[in-house]
């Protein structure tokens, strides 16, 4: 069996410790932008909550836990006033989970803070290379959901 390349074994923890410093920088702008009472798995379920909603099952599929680690969390954002709980629209025995106004804001907020946190990849690998990063994650990257690394 042939040596594993060196690039090759150096790429994956390069990527994940760059996608923690990320997640460590949104996290840090979201509470500077006034929300201090979430933390970046909570930001994972309002990218599954902003399209439309959705149940607590299928919140918990998508964040890959348990329906009833679903359903605590789903109870936090509502004591937290992130988000509510609406009749379902086709189905009577399932309620509906959705951002509320303070969910929508701390979603903008981390869309802000996330794009603050790739300025500094400009500046080092400037507007061109930069570019070449994004479509080149692009290729690379699973489309399915974007779930926390428990």
């Amino acid at each position: 069996m042939s040596e594993p390349d060196p690039i090759a074994l150096s790429i994956p923890p390069l990527l994940i410790a760059l996608a923690a410093d990320l997640v460590h920088e949104i996290d840090a702008g979201v509470c500077r932008r006034g929300f201090d009472d979430v933390r970046p798995a909570h930001g994972y379920a309002f990218a599954r909550l902003a399209p439309g909603g959705a149940t607590v099952n299928e919140l918990a599929e998508h964040l890959g836990v348990s329906k009833q680690a679903a359903s605590q969390m789903v109870e936090e954002l509502v004591r937290k006033g992130y988000v509510e709980r609406h009749p379902h629209p086709t189905d009577a025995r399932a309620r509906l989970i959705e951002l509320t106004p303070r969910g929508w804001e701390c979603t903008r907020a981390a869309d802000d803070a996330a794009a603050e946190a790739v300025v500094p990849w400009a500046s080092v690998l400037g507007p061109e290379r930069l570019r070449q990063l994004h479509d080149d994650l692009a290729r690379l990257a699973p489309s399915g959901p974007l779930r926390p690394a428990w």
